[in-house]
């Protein structure tokens, strides 16, 4: 007689599930969540199917307890998979990022509750001493909590899990969820605004693709203030009236007060909201309630893909070009591609909306895979505004200044009309750089290869990779000189000083990750902007995403050449999308807006595209150079980073994965070098990179070529399939 024996999937990076003892007391199914021993102590799982044998049967341990909770999806278990094979990690690296919040397993306290079934014992049930004292606790006929059974009849959660598997139980109806926070639900039948014409269409062909409930792919690729959210808003709808889930993936979770606030006034209700910043207790219950289909709706970072939805209907990514949406810790993947994957292994619909689509996903609509719904034209007749180029070797600032002369009259001519105006600067702080004009010694990290920027209005010092921080010195480390260490370069926290001196009668605000922390800031300081309590904005990247300010007439960009240099292939590609984006905070409402762009090189076609409103010219020119290149999305690329605290061994190891590196045909491997930070966080960095034929498959060379070197513990081998960072 075989022994029964389930396969569990456990919350640690082993090669895969592992086999264990399905006790008498339970009986388990793929997708249920357990409770497992693992050396010498209990951790959680989800049944993966049946066992794989191989095993001796004494060696097994059973399974300690089955969760009450509903089944994990089979959507849910193979995109895990498909995840995990994908990016090179184990499953179980995966699954430990869905089961992010072990504390959801556990149900409130006292919230499930039993009762006995009517009758005799149902025929066959082996009668043990614990079955039998629950019975006995029962036999009242009332309701007990599983909490009371547990304590009085002296036995474990999973035999009484046990006996309502074998029909002598019965779950309360209603008490499992006692206790569980009510998730407010959005109203699909409240009224939106009318659309245009084209907005219409957009909004009908995407219903008419969640009614069909199959795998399709839509970008929905508008201009800034084209109405994309209000359209997407109606897909939304037309899920939540067949009764399903939505997730709306947005890349920066804290930066969302005006689309929640949108999203309020189109349905009546917030939505669940999923990111780091939640406290325990709450992500405990968005969990749960995700689960168990009482989150209608749930918006969040990236890591909410891996939520385990009951009856997921569509997705939508929002920004669909933003980078943060590529994980670079733990298991790094790319949270759009992820989410088509997640679409196509449920059979539902996914909308990537953008007013810059990234390359991959333009060439993915030509290629006939995604459908495209265009929106060319603001929303309510607004107009896009007007970008002029400044170049800064006719025009350049005063000495020591960083605003040239047309950009301060610009900015003049708004605050004296009684608008507001922003200047953009995509650097934190005060100075990217201090140095010493004695000797020249600059001011490093001990921990990166980075230099310290200089926080003024703090007082310190700070490493933007580590977060290691000086007071700010008066002498010089180096040569100990008084009073010669000076700040070089432009952070906002300098342009916000030159505009005091300007403007100093303009209200001003600075706009940063370092000044807008947490959801609850970001959203009071949304309010005031757009209640006109601040005049200038000064602000970086955060500021560019979505945000509709109806006075904002001005946007000032103070370097538009800052993203073009570095190496990275996708640069041309991120600075157009960021400056294009920037811009679209311009004259988003009744007056007209305008853009002036400071650079050194207005003749390069990132600029020229800007200013001549083509995108799709300079798109083509960017796809043509990829093609030309064999760069992605024409090719497959992956990076293996090698770290450790001693060089030495790190060296050795990435010598090692050189010697190695595969040799096949379509094939090229660049490295090891040491990484542009080569040192991050104390840990030394190495790099190689393998660019092989989309016909190949990279995950399975990677693989090879991992299998053949031996890595001591010391060393960690992190694989990026699909790399966006190069650092």
């Amino acid at each position: 007689m075989s022994i029964p024996t389930v396969a569990v999937l456990l919350t640690v990076p082993l090669a895969g599930p592992l086999d264990y003892l399905e006790p008498e007391e339970i009986r388990l199914g793929a997708g249920d969540y357990v409770e497992v021993p693992l050396g010498g102590r209990l951790v959680p799982g989800v049944v993966w199917g049946e066992g794989r044998g191989g095993v001796a049967p004494g060696r097994l341990r059973p399974v300690a307890r089955r969760y009450p909770l509903a089944a994990m999806p089979e959507a849910s278990r193979r995109f895990i998979d498909w995840v995990a094979r994908y990016t090179v990690s184990t499953p179980g690296a995966v699954l430990k990022m869905a089961l992010s919040v072990p504390a959801a397993l556990e149900g409130p306290r006292g919230a499930a509750a039993y009762r006995q079934v009517e009758g005799a014992p149902p025929t066959g049930l082996r009668m043990t001493a614990p079955r039998r004292r629950v019975l006995e606790r029962l036999a009242d006929g009332a309701v007990h909590a599983l909490a009371d059974l547990v304590e009085t009849a002296e036995c474990t959660p999973a035999v009484v899990q046990g006996l309502v598997d074998a029909g002598a139980l019965a779950l309360v109806p209603g008490a499992a969820a006692a206790g569980e926070e009510a998730q407010p639900v959005p109203d699909w039948r409240c009224a939106g605004p009318v659309l245009g014409g084209e907005q219409a269409a957009a909004a009908a062909a995407l219903r008419t693709t969640v009614d069909a409930r199959t795998y399709a792919v839509t970008v929905l690729d508008g201009v800034t203030g084209s109405g994309k959210t209000e359209v997407y808003f109606e897909a939304i709808a037309a899920c939540l009236a067949a009764g399903r889930q939505v997730l709306v993936l947005v890349p920066e979770i804290g930066l969302t007060a005006q689309w929640l606030e949108r999203f309020v006034k189109r349905f009546g209700e917030r939505p669940a909201l999923w990111h780091s910043d939640l406290g325990q207790g709450l992500r405990r219950r968005t969990w749960r309630a995700v689960a168990g289909g009482r989150a209608p709706v749930v918006v969040g970072a990236r890591s909410a893909l891996f939520l385990p939805f009951a009856d997921l209907g569509l997705i939508v990514v929002d920004e669909e070009h933003e980078q943060a949406f590529k994980q670079e810790e733990g298991v790094h993947y790319h949270a759009r591609d992820m989410a088509v994957v997640r679409a196509h292994l449920g059979g539902i619909p996914i909308v990537l909306a953008s007013a810059t689509p990234s390359l991959e996903t333009c060439v993915n609509v030509d290629l006939g895979r995604y459908q495209r719904l265009a929106l060319p034209a603001r929303h309510g007749g607004a107009s896009l505004p007007e970008i002029a180029l400044i170049d800064l070797r006719l025009d350049p600032p005063e000495r020591r200044r960083w605003i040239s002369p047309p950009l301060v009259a610009a900015v003049g001519e708004a605050l004296a009309a009684g608008e507001q105006a922003m200047l953009f600067l995509n650097r934190r702080g005060y100075a990217p750089l201090t140095l010493c004009r004695g000797c020249g010694y600059r001011l490093p990290c001990p921990q990166c290869s980075a230099w310290l920027v200089e926080h003024r209005g703090a007082g310190r010092l700070q490493c933007h990779h580590c977060g290691h921080a000086i007071t700010r010195p008066t002498a010089c480390p180096h040569c100990g000189k008084e009073g010669l260490m000076a700040a070089c370069g432009p952070g906002v926290e300098r342009i916000a000083e030159e505009a005091a001196e300007r403007f100093p009668q303009a209200r001003t605000a600075i706009l940063t990750s370092d000044t807008l922390q947490g959801p609850q800031m970001v959203e009071a300081l949304v309010k005031k902007i757009t209640d006109h309590e601040y005049d200038l904005l000064i602000g970086t990247q955060v500021m560019a995403k979505g945000y509709h300010f109806p006075m904002l007439t001005l946007v000032g960009v103070v370097d538009a050449d800052l993203g073009l240099t570095g190496g990275d292939l996708r640069a041309a590609e991120r600075t157009y999308q960021l400056l294009h984006q920037v811009a679209g905070r311009a004259g988003r409402a009744e007056r007209q807006g305008r853009v002036m762009m400071q650079s050194y090189m207005p003749e390069h076609p990132v600029m020229q595209a800007l200013a001549d409103g083509d995108r799709d010219r300079f798109l083509a020119l960017e796809i043509s150079e990829r093609r030309t290149y064999e760069l992605p999305p024409f090719t497959r690329l992956a990076a293996l980073i090698v770290s450790g605290a001693d060089a030495a061994a790190v060296d050795q190891v990435a010598r090692a994965l050189g010697l190695a590196a595969p040799q096949d045909e379509g094939v090229s491997v660049f490295g090891p070098a040491p990484a542009p930070l080569a040192l991050l966080r104390g840990r030394h960095r190495r790099r190689l990179l393998i660019k092989a034929a989309r016909s190949l498959s990279i995950q399975g060379l990677v693989s090879r070529w991992l299998a053949a070197v031996a890595v001591p513990h010391a060393v960690h081998v992190q694989v990026d399939i699909d790399p966006y960072s190069f650092l």
